[in-house]
């Protein structure tokens, strides 16, 4: 049930179709992160030809895999509403399958054209938090990704603009706003790494994007436990905490294994980024 003074999830009509801000929110997203990784592309010796190919393939398999993950990890009630599996646009896929679905996507392309996938992977990687922080706010828009019930008085105390007040008054109660929560760990994360990986000499190939992961993974984990509408296991695990562990433990045990037994890897600036 929706607040009355909730924000219309509808952008605008184009005749019969409707166009959301969830994918308006999520398209601005997709085009400032080509923009970026084409600029810092070029720096590095990647053609943008083989970025424009590489993400003609990988948004639509990563959206694909996002919706499988939602629906795999909520397959009791979609079972019973096999029409709801294409609605994407209500809202309802994972970004950690997204995620899966376009690395396995960057790794094939990146291999059929001989360039370096960990050079492909530090490229994008911050344009990618970005984007996580930017698609954030279409899960606002359609009063989704919230938290538990909290007090007004707690959401005035964070400061915050009265339409994101507004928004958090969902089935009857006010909420966490763990969308925001998130977003700005996202943004705060695309600004450091944009800043860090032009120092030189501090990242070695390939870790920018496992910087990327373990940034990303440590915060999901606290603000997805602060949410009502995660992806359980049996046992009341979260899937995404569970993923995050792993993957915040991994990519620290992959830069502490590679700058030990891969010593003379390139650094991020230094060379050209293909094989």
């Amino acid at each position: 049930m929706l607040s009355l003074l909730a924000l219309n999830p509808i952008a605008f009509n184009l005749g019969p179709i409707q166009v959301h801000w969830y994918g308006i929110f999520i398209a601005s997203a997709v085009l400032i992160a080509v923009y970026l990784s084409v600029k810092e592309g070029r720096h590095l010796g990647i053609e943008p030809d083989n970025i424009y190919d590489m993400i003609l393939w990988a948004l639509p398999v990563a959206i694909i895999c996002a919706r499988i993950y939602y629906v795999a990890f909520q397959w009791p009630y979609y079972s019973q509403h096999m029409d709801e599996i294409v609605k994407i646009w209500d809202g309802g896929i994972a970004i950690y399958g997204a995620l899966i679905g376009a690395a396995v996507v960057v790794f094939l392309y990146c291999r059929s054209k001989l360039i370096s996938v960990w050079a492909m992977l530090d490229v994008i990687a911050p344009t990618v938090i970005m984007g996580q922080g930017i698609g954030r706010w279409g899960n606002f828009m359609n009063q989704e990704a919230f938290g538990n019930i909290t007090s007004l008085s707690f959401l005035k105390s964070l400061h915050l603009p009265g339409f994101i007040i507004h928004q958090m008054f969902i089935e009857g109660f006010y909420r966490q706003p763990t969308f925001l929560y998130e977003s700005l760990w996202d943004l705060l994360g695309f600004v450091l790494l944009m800043n860090l990986r032009h120092i030189n000499h501090f990242f070695k190939r390939g870790e920018v994007v496992l910087s990327y992961i373990i940034w990303y993974s440590f915060g999901r984990f606290f603000v997805e436990g602060m949410r009502t509408d995660s992806l359980m296991l049996y046992g009341g695990i979260r899937v995404s905490q569970l993923l995050s562990i792993i993957l915040f433990v991994g990519a620290i045990i992959l830069i502490w294994y590679r700058r030990k037994h891969y010593g003379k890897l390139p650094f991020y600036l230094d060379g050209s980024q293909i094989l």
